[in-house]
């Protein structure tokens, strides 16, 4: 028996329900409610019930999103109640992710418009933008940020790596690839958005073709990566994004090989690649034992990210 078959299962109104609930705090507690008794997935910007309540509930009533406390014990309006009551019951019923229903996403707390166009944005690439990474005093991988003229982008989906490493690297212009046109017309709402026009360029085309030998100082890649195994295992949440920014082939890498054998003629002569692959890193380093990928970790991940520099990528036939 499923915890919808219970006999203690409720059937729920919004519009009732929005009627019989108060503060931002009533309607906190009714989503986790909710959310966990329909047993949802998670894995679009939260990992629990909670932290997805609190994301719908501030987003639609357009509050800071981290700023939860002033808030708390404030009470909605009927039009605001009746609102939020129907997106919480609705990322029940429909088991889409709540970025859908917002119709925005965050990463390192820059907003991004998204929708059933584009992959959900949640790449760790993000944080590692903003870490010691790039400019930091100690270990870094670029000393100088403003010494990055040139940035790539594949498989750029909603634009926003390409936008956040636009903030990073205040002197490059920034070429964003991408194989969907409905993708990239969600980029290009992004890239306006965030009035980038003059320094970013969308293009059409299958990763590196579109590029007519042009070489970057960094190439940035969060491409798919999901096994044909895992794709066919998805939750419903996941079915609800786009197949192709997601399956790779049967094991996952068909398009991280791809960038691996041709990044190098597309990279200056100091520069490097960096790309977030998902959790193969024994079959990736198995298929090629002479790279010395340089893994990068960052608060929720290790083994998920790699580094190679132009020389190493060079050698990989």
């Amino acid at each position: 028996m499923t915890s919808t078959d219970s006999p203690f299962s409720v059937v729920h109104d919004p519009v009732a329900d929005a009627a019989d609930l108060k503060t931002v705090r009533d309607f906190i507690r009714y989503g986790v409610s909710r959310f966990n008794r329909a047993d949802l997935t998670y894995g679009h910007g939260t990992t629990n019930a909670f932290d997805e309540a609190v994301f719908m509930v501030l987003e639609t009533l357009k509050l800071p999103i981290d700023q939860l406390d002033p808030y708390l014990e404030a009470r909605l309006t009927r039009s605001e109640r009746q609102a939020v009551a129907s997106i919480i019951d609705a990322r029940v019923t429909t088991r889409k992710p709540a970025p859908y229903l917002t119709n925005s996403a965050y990463i390192q707390g820059v907003p991004f418009y998204v929708d059933e166009r584009v992959i959900v944005p949640r790449s760790y690439i993000g944080e590692l933008l903003f870490s010691e990474m790039f400019g930091g005093e100690d270990f870094t991988l670029v000393e100088d940020p403003t010494d990055v003229t040139r940035v790539l982008d594949l498989c750029t989906g909603s634009g926003c790596l390409a936008i956040l490493a636009s903030q990073i690297f205040p002197d490059a212009t920034v070429d964003a690839v991408d194989l969907s046109r409905d993708a990239l017309d969600v980029a290009h709402r992004n890239v306006s958005d965030h009035g980038l026009e003059d320094r970013i360029t969308l293009l059409h085309g299958d990763l590196f073709a579109p590029l007519k030998g042009r070489k970057y100082d960094l190439i940035i890649t969060n491409p798919p990566y999901v096994d044909a195994e895992a794709m066919a295992a998805l939750p419903p949440e996941f079915r609800h994004e786009p197949e192709m920014a997601l399956g790779s082939g049967v094991d996952g890498f068909d398009i991280v090989r791809r960038i691996l054998k041709t990044a190098a003629k597309h990279l200056t002569e100091d520069g490097g690649l960096i790309c977030e692959f998902g959790t193969g890193r024994e079959v990736l380093e198995e298929e090629f034992p002479d790279v010395d990928f340089l893994w990068l970790e960052t608060a929720n991940s290790f083994g998920e990210v790699f580094w190679l520099t132009r020389d190493q990528l060079a050698d990989i036939r």
